[in-house]
């Protein structure tokens, strides 16, 4: 993997920098919730009727699902983790709405010890009353052995980013 983007957020190249700091914040917010296993302050960082799809296709619709979802999660076998994040991109469209790509990963013991950042994560997010909060979000597995092989058959199928 070549395209690892940048942990400092606000470093990544972007029309808005002061919105785009709103969202690194956010993001920010985002990780020590779930840091600290709290499912209340880590959806409430979604917007009521938000979309959340995990790495296992698991899907959950509302706020109210994505913190009973994650309060399961962070009792269980999430329990103790950590995030990690890195950012590939900020995108937006319009002033209030944007698009944010990351690769992601937990870990539990060594925050010094890069994680695999094993996923690739889409962002949807949108001002509502002033305030940034996730619309949708998508959670995919990354397949490293697939994503090469498929690279080795075809050397066209790989992005820019990854050459």
């Amino acid at each position: 993997m070549h395209n690892l983007g940048t942990t400092a957020c606000t470093t990544v190249p972007t029309a808005a920098p002061q919105s785009a700091k709103e969202i690194c914040d956010l993001l920010d917010e985002l990780t020590s919730a779930w840091g600290r296993g709290d499912a209340d302050a880590y959806g409430a960082l979604f917007t009521e009727d938000a979309t959340y799809t995990s790495f296992v296709g698991t899907y959950y619709q509302g706020r109210t699902d994505i913190i009973e979802g994650h309060r399961a999660l962070f009792a269980g076998f999430k329990k103790g983790t950590k995030l990690t994040d890195s950012i590939l991109g900020i995108r937006f469209y319009g002033t209030d709405t944007a698009v944010v790509t990351s690769r992601g990963d937990t870990y539990q013991d060594d925050p010094t010890q890069p994680a695999d950042m094993s996923k690739t994560q889409t962002y949807t997010i949108v001002r509502q009353d002033g305030r940034w909060l996730i619309a949708a979000f998508q959670n995919t597995q990354r397949k490293n052995v697939m994503e090469r092989i498929s690279f080795l058959y075809d050397p066209a199928t790989r992005p820019a980013a990854e050459r």
